[in-house]
């Protein structure tokens, strides 16, 4: 699973007004959840935030949050939900969630096609009904996307089901495995 550190800072203002003079410096604010404590509000360099964000988008990462003026200094989380301005597209609010990182999770990873299926070649044509899968497993044992090799895949064959796809160790798959991912017709 991918891995980003973004620092941070404690923040100390609330409000409407303060959080506008905040984005107004160039400082995004956010807030950090840990399952039963107190959420933890920070702010970040807006520019260094958005490129950290834009570098994650759509994939599953763990961020350690490197937290100025925090006890621990830094924590992993991930990103639970990011508000943004409708019309500029700029982030106006980040909540993270930390997280254990030897507990298992569940995540949403994608699968892959590599290749072109022999059928596809011979005037088939591929039907995808599966493009992502649930997983189950320590964050850092979660791949990026899942592989499926579809070179062999012939017109009117079975396909080729969730149980087919190689999984890494220590994660297991949510998803029935016999249902099929992937044909040609």
């Amino acid at each position: 699973m991918l891995q980003v550190t973004i620092p941070s800072a404690q923040r100390t203002v609330f409000g409407k007004g303060p959080m506008r003079r905040l984005r107004m410096n160039g400082t995004t604010p956010g807030v950090m959840y840990s399952g039963g404590k107190e959420p933890l509000p920070l702010q970040f360099d807006a520019i260094e935030l958005f490129k950290k964000l834009l570098f994650i988008h759509g994939r599953n990462a763990v961020i350690t949050l490197e937290i100025e003026g925090d006890s621990q200094g830094t924590r992993q989380v991930l990103v639970q939900e990011i508000q943004k301005d409708p019309v500029s597209d700029l982030v106006l609010h980040v909540d993270f969630l930390e997280i254990d990182i030897d507990k298992p999770l569940d995540f949403i990873v994608p699968v892959e096609f590599i290749g072109v299926a022999r059928g596809v070649d011979m005037g088939g044509e591929l039907q995808v009904f599966k493009t992502s899968v649930r997983l189950r497993g320590c964050p850092l044992d979660i791949p990026d996307s899942i592989e499926a090799d579809i070179t062999t895949l012939d017109r009117g064959e079975a396909g080729l089901t969730l149980g087919d796809l190689a999984l890494p160790d220590k994660v297991t798959m949510l998803d029935n495995a016999e249902m099929t991912c992937v044909q040609v017709q």
